[in-house]
């Protein structure tokens, strides 16, 4: 079964071991690391160029506070995600 953007429901459930699912790309992988130091940059640099890793960090940290925001105030999930 895939989402309506196309990801499929394993990929979804494989989320909390991105790092060693055979499901995700070395680029995927790579945007999923949540301590940015010079290592990391320079392995985003390989996959995406400026622009993306701007945008890339604004939708980040969008989804972190809107979930964090979503949370404290018990606003409860719109479903945009059904098993």
């Amino acid at each position: 079964m895939s989402s309506r953007f196309g990801t499929s429901t394993e990929k979804i459930d494989a989320l909390n071991d991105y790092a060693t699912s055979p499901l995700f790309s070395d680029a995927e992988k790579v945007v999923t690391d949540r301590d940015v130091d010079d290592e990391l940059f320079a392995r985003l640099q390989q996959h995406y160029n400026d622009d993306t890793i701007a945008e890339l960090t604004m939708i980040i940290a969008w989804e972190n506070a809107s979930s964090r925001f979503n949370r404290a105030f018990r606003i409860p999930s719109q479903g945009f995600w059904k098993r």
